[in-house]
């Protein structure tokens, strides 16, 4: 039995990433070598060293959406906090599995008020994990547009009034789908200017949209990491991405919702004659996980005992892994979301 206590740290509260670097691609970096087992410090602009023709560079080019809505509820009143988390039929829906705060004050059919009545939502369930199912009435997309605020982490410390610079800071310069209630935070550290100079090198870029959800980054709860259940997550991969897949010397993921999107379709990715694909995946992995298409991948420092923390021990080693955190700790890296990255080969 894997235990998730084996993958628990403690992060010291000063190194954690309350606002992201000055610029995007002056965080730190970290480079793993799972072959020579080295650890070298760099910075995220070095990172163009390590890069060679032939490589593909795969990008998650999800969009973070203004999720965060405050409502009132219809009943008495009261406020409503609701934090749209996933649509559960499609990315097109006005159905979406929701957090709500305070979560005890609605029960299934209460409905909760946004904006002048332009839209109303009905909790239809609420499930094992603490989401309510929440169906919407009225044009949802503009109202979130207009009102809504974006997710950013709860550990980040947000101003009373809005920071807009903050809010762009969260979103990689390449987004384009929405439909993400949080970022895929490894892409923050690129600029164009940087992506421009890996492509001068003869690297390959290609696009995969896996919009993130939240339960990514919730604690693993259960002891054995066989009882934990991943939720899924909306992906799509353009025929040309897969192309280039197929044909790249080495494919490098940007994060690991990219190693998730690319893992989960390796055998469609692989066959004979490439399609575009999309869909829902909700691949765990986990050590003892055998990769088939990501030969290398970025990505940020993580929160003990999460997926993502079993994810890179199963592509570079529990151990190596460990090693490398204690090591950050030691360094005074930056953790979370807007904190340092890390490249494993």
């Amino acid at each position: 039995m894997i235990r998730t206590s084996d993958f628990d740290f403690t992060v010291p509260p000063e190194l954690i990433a309350h606002e992201p670097a000055d610029k995007r691609d002056h965080s730190r970096l970290m480079v793993l070598d799972r072959a020579k087992g080295t650890i070298e410090h760099k910075h995220f602009y070095d990172i163009t060293d390590y890069f060679q023709p032939g490589d593909l560079l795969v990008l998650n080019d999800t969009k973070v959406i203004p999720a965060n809505l405050v409502g009132k509820k219809e009943e008495g009143g009261a406020r409503v906090e609701v934090l749209l988390v996933t649509g559960r039929e499609s990315r097109v829906t006005s159905r979406w599995e929701c957090l709500v705060k305070p979560g005890k004050r609605l029960k299934v059919g209460s409905r909760v008020i946004f904006g002048e009545n332009e839209v109303v939502g009905t909790v239809l369930e609420k499930t094992d994990s603490g989401e309510q199912i929440i169906e919407f009435a009225g044009d949802l997309d503009i109202y979130m547009h207009k009102a809504g605020e974006l997710p950013l982490p709860p550990y980040i410390r947000r101003p009373a009034t809005r920071d807009t610079r903050l809010e762009d800071r969260y979103q990689t310069v390449y987004a384009d789908k929405e439909g993400a209630s949080a970022a895929p935070t490894a892409g923050l550290h690129f600029t164009p200017e940087l992506l421009d100079k890996i492509r001068a090198k003869g690297v390959k870029t290609a696009n995969v949209t896996l919009h993130t959800g939240l339960a990514t980054f919730r604690p693993i709860y259960a002891e054995n990491i066989e009882d934990h259940k991943m939720h899924s997550e909306y992906f799509e991969m353009p025929e040309e991405t897969i192309e280039a897949v197929r044909e790249a010397e080495r494919v490098i993921a940007v994060g690991t919702t990219s190693v998730r999107a690319l893992e989960a379709n390796s055998d469609k990715i692989l066959a004979s004659k490439a399609q575009s694909l999309k869909g829902e995946t909700g691949l765990y992995i986990t050590p003892g996980y055998k990769f088939k298409i990501v030969d290398a991948m970025i990505t940020n420092f993580h929160w003990p005992r999460t997926t993502l923390i079993l994810l890179v021990s199963a592509f570079a080693g529990k151990d190596f892994i460990m090693k490398a955190y204690h090591e950050a700790i030691e360094q005074k890296y930056r953790f979370f979301s807007f904190g340092d990255a890390m490249l494993i080969l």
